[in-house]
């Protein structure tokens, strides 16, 4: 015969264990999420009347890598992210931004592209841009449009 309060003492016991499969894994504790910022943006003044080009550093103080997936901004029909590998540039999807990292985009190097302008900038400009990201939300990039021959102090 068994007795009434060990019944309830094993459902207890089981409830219990169910939920503590529910909770949170221990493995990612002390690890940050992405904390991503943007610095040193700039367009120089296009040349062309259909095409721009971008610059800026996208750093990462978080743990976690995340990637730039995709680039918008009113003043074009379509912003692509590039990277120059000897020479060649060629567009790319995706681009990791590495935990407690940076991505630099310079030129002769990764860059954005602004296809199909609206309005072609002018210098003393400033253009919206907005990087989409994996795994943080949308960040918001006010570029100012400099001379075409700009370079920035920072080399970049």
């Amino acid at each position: 015969m068994r007795r009434p309060g060990a019944r309830a003492a094993v459902l207890t016991a089981s409830l219990a264990l169910a939920l503590a499969g529910c909770g949170s894994s221990d493995s990612s504790e002390g690890e940050s999420g992405p904390e991503l910022s943007v610095s040193g943006a700039y367009m120089p003044q296009p040349v062309s009347d259909s095409m721009a080009a971008g610059f800026l550093t996208i750093r990462n103080d978080g743990g976690t890598q995340d990637e730039l997936t995709s680039v918008t901004s009113d003043i074009a029909g379509t912003v692509t992210v590039h990277e120059t590998v000897d020479s060649a540039m060629r567009e790319i999807r995706n681009l990791a931004v590495p935990a407690d990292g940076e991505v630099v985009f310079k030129s002769g190097a990764n860059h954005l592209m602004f296809e199909k302008l609206k309005r072609k900038p002018q210098q003393g400009d400033t253009v919206s841009v907005v990087l989409h990201f994996a795994e943080s939300g949308p960040v918001t990039v006010e570029m100012p449009v400099k001379p075409a021959t700009y370079t920035p102090a920072t080399g970049h």
